[in-house]
C-alpha cells in the first residue's frame, strides 16, 4: 500500500473513530477494507482510496470506518468483572440508591451485545434483591451494523459457547433452526441500544452510576484516552464505578479516576480541587 494511501485511511479512522493506526497495522486496512472494495464495485485499495479523495462520501467513509473497528466480545468475558458486579458493585448501590431504586449503567462498547446481555443476566440471577428497582442498561456503539445485531439478540452455537454457562443458556436463550439461540425477550427488554461515538459529547446520555469501557482504550492514543475519561467522570457521581479492562489503566493518563484497592479493573472518580 502506498504511503499516502496509508495516511488518508489512517487519518479518517483516527478522525471519526479514535483508532490509532501504525504503519505496522497496514494488513489490517487491507484485510478489512477489501470486503467494503467488493461491496462497493472497486477492485482494490487503490481504487477506494480514489474515490475518498475524489469527494466526500460519508456513506463511503462510515463503511471504512466500521470495516476497521475491533468487535471482538463474548458472554461473561474474562468472568471476574461480573464477579465483582455481584459482590460489590451492586450491594452498594442498592444501599446507596434505596431512596429511589433506580441503577443505571453504560456499555460504552456493546458490540454485538454479549458485555450488555451477561450484565442484564448477572443483575436478573440475583433475583429478590432487585426486585422492585428500575434499572436501566445502555449499549452503545460506533458501528450500526453490530447494533442491529444486539438488538436481535440471536447467536451461534460458537458465539453461547464462548463464556456462556450451559445452566444459562438453557435457562435464558431459546434455540432457533440451524445452530441459532435467541435470548428471551425478557432479557432484551433490559437493555435500549444506541449508536454513538466515543469521541463526541456524552452529556446527551446522562447520568450512570457503572459505566463498562473495557477493551476500549488499548486503541486510542494518550490524548484520546485522557479526554474519553474526562467525559465519563463527568456522567458518574463520587461512588459510582468505571470499569476498565485487564489491560487497561487510568495511571499515567488521567487523574479523574484512582484504582479501586485490591479490585482489578474498577475505578472512581476523583473529584477536582
Amino acid at each position: 500500500m502506498k504511503s499516502e494511501d496509508f495516511d488518508l485511511l489512517s487519518r479518517l479512522v483516527r478522525d471519526r473513530s479514535g483508532l490509532v493506526l501504525t504503519p505496522d497495522k497496514s494488513y489490517l486496512l487491507e484485510s478489512r477494507l477489501m470486503p467494503v472494495a467488493r461491496k462497493i464495485g472497486v477492485k482494490g485499495l487503490d481504487e477506494l482510496v480514489v474515490k475518498l479523495r475524489q469527494r466526500s462520501d460519508a456513506s463511503l467513509e462510515r463503511l471504512v470506518v466500521e470495516a476497521m473497528t475491533t468487535n471482538e466480545t463474548l458472554f461473561f468475558r474474562d468472568t471476574k468483572p461480573f464477579e465483582q458486579l455481584t459482590r460489590l458493585v451492586l450491594p452498594n448501590l442498592l444501599e446507596k440508591r434505596a431512596a429511589k431504586r433506580q441503577i443505571r449503567v453504560w456499555c460504552a462498547a456493546a458490540s454485538t451485545g454479549q458485555e450488555p446481555y451477561s450484565i442484564a443476566i448477572a443483575l436478573k440471577e440475583e433475583g429478590a434483591k432487585v426486585a422492585g428497582w428500575k434499572i436501566e442498561l445502555l449499549g452503545t456503539d460506533i458501528n450500526l451494523e453490530v447494533i442491529e445485531r444486539a438488538r436481535a439478540a440471536v447467536y451461534s452455537q460458537f458465539e453461547v459457547q464462548r463464556g456462556l454457562p450451559i445452566k444459562l443458556l438453557v435457562k435464558y436463550f431459546k434455540q432457533m433452526d440451524g445452530d441459532k439461540w435467541q435470548l428471551n425477550q425478557e432479557i432484551r427488554d433490559m437493555v435500549q441500544y444506541r449508536e454513538f461515538n466515543l469521541l463526541h459529547d456524552m452529556k446527551s446520555l446522562g447520568q450512570f452510576d457503572v459505566v463498562f469501557c473495557r477493551n476500549v482504550l488499548i486503541y486510542f492514543d494518550q490524548p484520546t484516552k485522557a479526554q474519553v475519561l474526562e467525559r465519563i467522570a463527568e456522567l458518574l457521581p463520587d461512588d459510582g464505578v468505571l470499569y476498565l479492562g485487564g489491560a487497561e489503566t487510568v495511571l499515567g493518563v488521567t487523574d479523574r479516576f484512582e484504582p479501586i484497592p485490591n479490585e482489578r479493573g474498577l475505578y472512581r472518580p476523583v473529584r477536582k480541587k
